[in-house]
């Protein structure tokens, strides 16, 4: 089942965003720096603020009551790859799976409601940002119709420099 964010589910997104974030980037950071980016992602201000906010969706993926993983999508921002800015654009920000679920379809179904949704409310395309080194989510997304556009995001983990890359699909 798949289900929208609400204030109730302030601690399951601090838990499941900690937790997934920690897991996936956990070893290519500092200490220090992966504690800095939960602490200003994952505080309960902030969270709070964004499960708030009408114009951010959060989505839970569950079954039996037990929360498999989550996605953030909202077009806040404009779409940085040019070739489609004159499109109605969403961006898929988040999509996370705790790592016990990997492959079992939570992803998937994830993905495929992030679709109908962006659909049903009248976008066109959906962009993300995703690290140079995540092969197994870049893999994830081409196998989902994204392209990698080669458009480049910095997105440093507090003082440790990474890079993503803009992918973009048209729906």
């Amino acid at each position: 089942m798949i289900r929208r964010g609400t204030l109730q589910d302030i601690s399951l997104l601090q838990q499941l965003g900690s937790e997934t974030f920690a897991h996936t980037f956990g070893n290519t950071c500092t200490k220090e720096d992966m504690r800095g980016v939960l602490d200003t992602y994952f505080n309960t201000e902030q969270v709070s603020a964004e499960l708030s906010d009408d114009s951010d969706h959060f989505f839970f993926y569950e079954t039996q009551g037990i929360a498999q993983g989550y996605m953030r999508i909202n077009a806040k921002h404009t779409c940085p790859i040019e070739s489609v800015q004159n499109m109605r654009c969403i961006e898929l920000v988040r999509l996370y799976v705790i790592a016990n679920y990997h492959g079992k379809g939570a992803a998937n179904a994830l993905m495929e409601y992030a679709f109908d949704f962006a659909k049903n409310n009248g976008y066109q395309v959906m962009y993300l940002s995703v690290w140079e080194y995540n092969f197994r989510a870049r893999g994830f997304y081409e196998k989902h119709g994204f392209i990698n556009s080669g458009l480049e995001n910095d997105f440093p983990l507090g003082s440790t420099p990474q890079t993503d890359y803009w992918f973009v699909k048209k729906l």
